[in-house]
């Protein structure tokens, strides 16, 4: 590991820490994108609710990646966070550019913020399951936003 640092986790714990908090780096900054093009893109009748709506969503799961990054850093590891890591490593599916109905931008968001949520609630287990309770705590609370924008995003689809 690039860094060195004082806390007492053991190496291979941290590094196995890292590679999984930048796992989900890649899909939180891919998400992040997927709702920015969203807020941008969307059309109809609710436009300004979904417009606020998705903008909010996006500086929520802004404020995840910035914890998740420095979490892989104060681990002793690296940040991989470049948009080259996130092309290859994310394990969302490629948005699709060529929506403007909210319907469709809802469905689309909904798909990915419901696969993030799963890979999210693998990383709680695998965190906890290595010793590692402060990561697992941090994704606890990234699982819990991503239920309830699930909720909120599946609530306009009814």
């Amino acid at each position: 590991m690039p860094n060195t640092t004082r806390l007492d986790l053991p190496d291979n714990t941290r590094k196995a820490m890292v590679s999984l908090l930048n796992a989900r780096l890649a899909d939180a900054i891919d998400l992040r994108l997927a709702l920015k093009q969203a807020h941008w893109n969307v059309k109809g009748p609710n436009f300004i609710a979904l417009h606020e709506m998705f903008d909010q969503m996006q500086t929520r799961v802004n404020g995840f990646v910035d914890e998740i990054a420095e979490r892989a850093v104060t681990l002793g590891g690296q940040a991989l966070g470049t948009t080259q890591v996130v092309a290859t490593g994310s394990k969302l599916a490629p948005y699709p550019t060529d929506i403007v109905n909210e319907r469709a931008h809802i469905e689309a968001l909904a798909e990915r913020v419901a696969t993030f949520g799963k890979s999210v609630r693998q990383a709680i287990d695998a965190a906890a399951e290595a010793g590692d309770q402060d990561t697992s705590d941090l994704f606890v609370g990234v699982s819990k936003q991503m239920d309830m924008d699930l909720w909120f995003l599946e609530a306009h689809l009814h």
